[in-house]
C-alpha cells in the first residue's frame, strides 16, 4: 500500500479532513448485470424521496462545499464529484457506466454521499500527499479540458497532481488495463462512516470485479 498523507495546507483551514484509502488487485470487467441492479436501486431510491434534492442539502455533501470554500474555491462552479453524480441522477440521466470498477466506485460516492478519487496505481509514482492546489498547477481532467487546480484540494505523487474530489486526472485514470487501485474517499466532516463505506467498497470489488489483497485505512 503507498504511503498517503494529509498536508497542513489542507489541516489548517479544514481541521476535520479525513480520508478512507483501499487498495486493491482488480479485473476491469464491463459493468454486470448485478452491478448495473444496484445502480439502477440506487436511483430508484433517491428518486421516490419525498423531495429528493433534498440529498443535495446532506450533511456531508454541505461539508464538501464548506471545504472547498475554506480553501478558496467556488463550490458551484467547482462541485465535489459525488454532488455531480446526485445532480446527474435527480436530472434524470442516471450514473454512467464505465467498467465494474469504475461504476463501483461511483455507487459507493452517491451511496455515501462523498468523492471518491479512483487510480490505477501502476501510474502513481511514489507516495501520495493531499494538499491545496498552487498558482498555476493544472492536469487533464477525465473527459474534460484541462482543470485549474489552484486553491482545489488535490492528490499529487511525485509526478505532480493526480487527482481531486472533483475530478482526476488521464495520468492515472483506471482503463481495462488496470489492474491495482487506489480508491480515497474524502470527508471534509470528519472520519464518521468511512469505515463502513469502505468496507462496502471492500464487498462490491470482491463481488464484481475479482478484488483480491484488499487493505484500507483511515487517515486523519
Amino acid at each position: 500500500m503507498p504511503t498517503l498523507s494529509i498536508d497542513s495546507s489542507i489541516k489548517l483551514k479544514c481541521p476535520r479532513t479525513a480520508l478512507g484509502f483501499l487498495t486493491a488487485r482488480v479485473t476491469t470487467y464491463e459493468t454486470a448485470a448485478g452491478l448495473l441492479e444496484e445502480m439502477k436501486l440506487q436511483e430508484k431510491k433517491i428518486l421516490k424521496l419525498p423531495e429528493p434534492r433534498a440529498v443535495l442539502e446532506s450533511p456531508r455533501i454541505l461539508a464538501t462545499r464548506a471545504g472547498y470554500k475554506a480553501l478558496g474555491k467556488d463550490p458551484a462552479r467547482y462541485r465535489g464529484s459525488a454532488e455531480a453524480l446526485l445532480r446527474r441522477i435527480l436530472s434524470g440521466k442516471g450514473f454512467p457506466q464505465v467498467n465494474t470498477v469504475v461504476d463501483i466506485i461511483n455507487l459507493v460516492s452517491v451511496e455515501s454521499r462523498l468523492p471518491i478519487g479512483l487510480y490505477d496505481l501502476a501510474h502513481v509514482k511514489g507516495s501520495i500527499v493531499f494538499r491545496a492546489g498552487r498558482a498555476g498547477e493544472s492536469y487533464k481532467g477525465i473527459g474534460k479540458y484541462d482543470l485549474n487546480l489552484e486553491d482545489l484540494a488535490v492528490f499529487c505523487d511525485e509526478v505532480g497532481p493526480h487527482g481531486s474530489p472533483t475530478s482526476d486526472s488521464e495520468r492515472t485514470m483506471v482503463t481495462s488495463a488496470t489492474q491495482s487501485i487506489a480508491a480515497i474517499l474524502v470527508a471534509f466532516g470528519g472520519p464518521e462512516g468511512l469505515q463502513a463505506s469502505c468496507e462496502r467498497m471492500s464487498a462490491l470489488l470482491q463481488k464484481y470485479a475479482d478484488g483480491n489483497e484488499i487493505q484500507f485505512k483511515i487517515i486523519s
